[in-house]
């Protein structure tokens, strides 16, 4: 993939990677060839400060963990009503953190 193509999916989708491994996906995009730029330049990412908003409003039902893709973890919420509200807190922290780490692990599983 070309370097302007690159640049411009970075300052676009940046957000949505762990800051540490903004530059390591950028090395990769720049490696790759341009047969997966397209499905790539299409993906859609979760939000993290939408999974945030979704973790203070309805974290403790495990809205929060269906929406990142962790369907185990929001089962799992859900059914203990967020841990008796400690596992709901602990996500206001490590939920944006996690969103990102997804985000990333989609993004590698195609590159």
């Amino acid at each position: 993939m070309d370097q302007q193509k690159v640049d411009m999916f970075i300052m676009t989708n940046g957000k949505f990677f762990p800051e540490e491994k903004v530059m390591f996906v950028r090395e990769r995009l720049l490696a790759m060839d341009e047969s997966k730029a397209m499905m790539i330049m299409s993906m859609q990412f979760k939000d993290p400060m939408t999974a945030l908003i979704i973790s203070l409003f309805l974290g403790g039902y495990g809205i929060d963990r269906f929406y990142i893709g962790d369907t185990g973890a929001g089962i799992l919420k859900l059914l203990t009503c967020g841990g008796c509200g400690i596992w709901a807190i602990i996500d206001w922290f490590i939920i944006m953190g996690t969103t990102r780490e997804k985000n990333f692990n989609r993004l590698m599983s195609i590159i």
